[in-house]
């Protein structure tokens, strides 16, 4: 298991057809009911696309950023856009200089070089620019934090403004203009904007009609946010929605061309088309040190141009795989040798990339389930990437000790620090006891959220595929996660190098299903043919050649347990109709189980069995199907009617007949109807 505890909601069936009569498909219908958003209209609610734009100048300091930026349009000033090297930075950088320069501003775009000048707005940088003749600099996506930067800013006779959506220290920048929507002052109505959020309400404000900019824009929005893992509600879902729609016939010549160059633009283009194709090739143009590519591709006006630098991003994106890949392999041979009781994890190395231990830092928190640090070391210093778990808060927990650190940013899920070499052992002590704080306050969410378990004769193509009303998918409307039961592992394959893992899976129906795994390799050491599990997924739609199959990508799997649900409905939980079903007996059930027993358990003597072996036997005496829940169920009720003693331990079971008590009408039995519905 991939995640300690399972959290299945048990949507209400009366509740889910009602969603079904009000137009959902049935998987649709069952997933929005476990979310709390069981009526049609909370559910039109959390799934309306025409939500209205928030007027930018509900933003804190807007009106200032607009006066400050139009009066260096009177006079002719030359701008920079400052921005960040990643796919949220690069497209705020991109739209505002765009627009900048359509209303005839001298603009230039910087993005600072990840290994020479790191992240944020740096007195180098500072320098080059005024050399170059700038004036005024604009961030975008960074600058909140750059209270030193700001202050040299204003000597040298450089307007600074600053918009960001990172979280803010006490104290802000000395500015001309501080836009965060994280400001402790803060008048816009939400905080889930990303850096091209921000930057699109300036130029919004800038331009005076909001829907004509969201016309211009809507691409490079939603290529931002969705790479940003901001939340796809209200405005923010909106514009990603019509940023989808222009990516179907894009007319950006460099995302036309990245499209191209990537194999997406014959297919429709979704939010994990974004995620997991077109995001990664623009992050690895920042991630190793040529982020200037990406803002040229999408600026550019040449279609040779546009294709040269879009295979140049795909190119460089192989080459941040394999420098990943050898992180990778480093940080968990040297996890190996460290202490399991570890609760984060911290490491350090020499000839790190610092562009990609991001990436790496995000893997290994989710395979290992704890926060990780991954530190690039340079002399007597370190650049560190980390990524939460849990819901563990790394810009609150860096904040705590600070004083170990040179400098830091970000925000709860993903943040960076400088740090001296001779610190990080303290630090390894003192955020481990950090995480084992968090984790005994009862805080920490390590359990793996299911929207509902079904049953193998819902994985229907149509069933599938009328799972696109909830998209756009992403935080807020996180993809659906699905559980089964009682699966037979029939075949287990590595792909990919042995990085993944390919199985069929069969059914309690007796439909055998194809499934992936990604980044589990490993597990094939340890999974068995034969082998009874429970799954959690996603459910794709696999085309190939015109044909279409159904395809499991697993989250997690366990090892089915035969007393878990029935010993959930014994504590008085209570269970979702489908759990109910799989473990409530049917007369047969009990009958078969007593025939069974009477025929085989000498008078007095115990049987002593596993409980899977024995419904197997049971099974073929019997030619009716018994699974190990059910048949848990037949003892408990025959053991209610005095028919029979049981205990078992874990999946162990030892039953002792007692027919000396008589018979006993199955109607008397409490359990067998509680179980039931009756």
């Amino acid at each position: 298991m991939k995640y300690g505890i399972w959290k299945i909601a048990a949507p209400e069936y009366e509740k889910v057809r009602v969603l079904q009569d009000a137009g959902y498909s049935v998987l649709t219908a069952n997933v929005l009911c476990g979310r709390g958003f069981d009526t049609p209209e909370k559910a039109a609610q959390l799934l309306k696309c025409d939500a209205p734009l928030i007027d930018p100048f509900e933003m804190k300091e807007m009106d200032k950023a607009v006066q400050t930026i139009r009066r260096g349009l009177e006079q002719h000033t030359r701008i920079a856009v400052f921005g960040d090297y990643d796919v949220d930075g690069i497209t705020a950088t991109c739209l505002l200089t765009d627009y900048l320069r359509s209303v005839g501003a001298d603009c230039v775009a910087h993005i600072p070089g990840r290994l020479e000048e790191g992240y944020g707005l740096n007195n180098g940088a500072i320098d080059q620019l005024y050399a170059e003749g700038v004036r005024m600099i604009i961030t975008v996506d960074c600058g909140i934090t750059a209270l030193e930067e700001a202050e040299k800013c204003a000597q040298m006779g450089i307007t600074l403004i600053v918009t960001d959506h990172h979280e803010c220290k006490e104290a802000l920048p000395c500015a001309a203009a501080v836009i965060d929507p994280h400001r402790a002052d803060r008048t816009y109505p939400h905080t889930n904007l990303c850096g091209v959020g921000v930057a699109f309400k300036l130029a919004a404000a800038l331009h005076g009609d909001q829907k004509q900019i969201a016309a211009r824009y809507a691409d490079l929005f939603c290529l931002g946010t969705i790479a940003d893992v901001m939340p796809l509600c209200g405005e923010n879902r909106r514009l990603v929605v019509q940023g989808l729609s222009a990516l179907q016939k894009p007319k950006r010549l460099g995302v036309r061309a990245l499209m191209a160059a990537c194999g997406c633009d014959t297919q429709e283009v979704t939010a994990s088309t974004i995620g997991y194709v077109l995001a990664p090739r623009v992050n690895a143009a920042g991630r190793m040190e040529h982020a200037e590519l990406a803002v040229q591709l999408f600026l550019t006006e040449d279609p040779a141009e546009a294709e040269e630098l879009a295979e140049t991003l795909c190119r460089l994106n192989r080459e941040r795989q394999a420098t990943e890949s050898e992180i990778y392999r480093e940080a968990v041979s040297r996890l190996r040798g460290r202490k399991a009781s570890e609760s984060a994890i911290v490491l350090a190395g020499e000839n790190w990339h610092q562009g990609v231990v991001g990436i790496v830092a995000s893997r290994l928190s989710e395979e290992y389930c704890r926060p990780t640090f991954l530190i690039c070391l340079n002399g007597d210093r370190g650049k560190a990437s980390s990524r939460s778990y849990g819901g563990f808060n790394l810009f609150s927990s860096l904040s705590e000790m600070s004083d170990l650190l040179e400098g830091y940013g970000g925000h709860e899920l993903a943040a960076g620090f400088t740090i001296l070499r001779r610190n990080i052992d303290e630090f390894r002590r003192r955020i481990c006891r950090c995480s084992e704080e968090f984790n005994a306050s009862g805080l920490a969410k390590s359990a793996l959220e299911i929207d509902c378990e079904i049953t193998s004769d819902l994985l229907t193509e149509e069933n599938a595929e009328g799972l696109a009303q909830l998209e756009p998918c992403g935080t807020g409307c996180p993809k659906p996660v699905f559980c089964l039961s009682e699966l037979t592992v029939e075949r287990v394959s590595t792909v990919g190098g042995g990085k993944h893992l390919r199985l069929r899976l069969r059914a309690q129906g007796g439909a055998s299903l194809q499934a992936i795994y990604f980044s589990a390799g490993n597990l094939s050491k340890k999974l068995e043919v034969g082998e009874r599990v429970d799954a959690a997924f996603h459910l794709q739609v696999n085309e190939y050649h015109g044909a279409k199959t159904i395809q499991l990508n697993l989250i997690d799997l366990r090892r089915t347990s035969p007393n878990s649900l029935f010993d959930r409905f014994a504590a008085g939980e209570a269970l979702s109709r489908i759990e109910r079903a799989a473990i409530a007996p049917a007369r047969r059930d009990v009958a078969d189980v007593w025939q069974y027993l009477t025929a085989h358990a000498p008078s007095g003597w115990p049987v002593r069995s596993e409980l899977s072996a024995l419904g197997a036997s049971i099974a073929e005496w019997t030619d009716n199907r018994h699974s190990p829940r059910r048949t848990l169920s037949c003892l408990a009720i025959l053991q209610e009617l005095g028919l029979l003693r049981f205990e078992r331990e874990r999946a162990v079971i030892e039953i002792c007949l007692t027919p000396e008590n008589g018979p006993n009408p199955l109607d008397n039995s409490t359990l067998y109807h509680a179980l039931r519905g009756d």
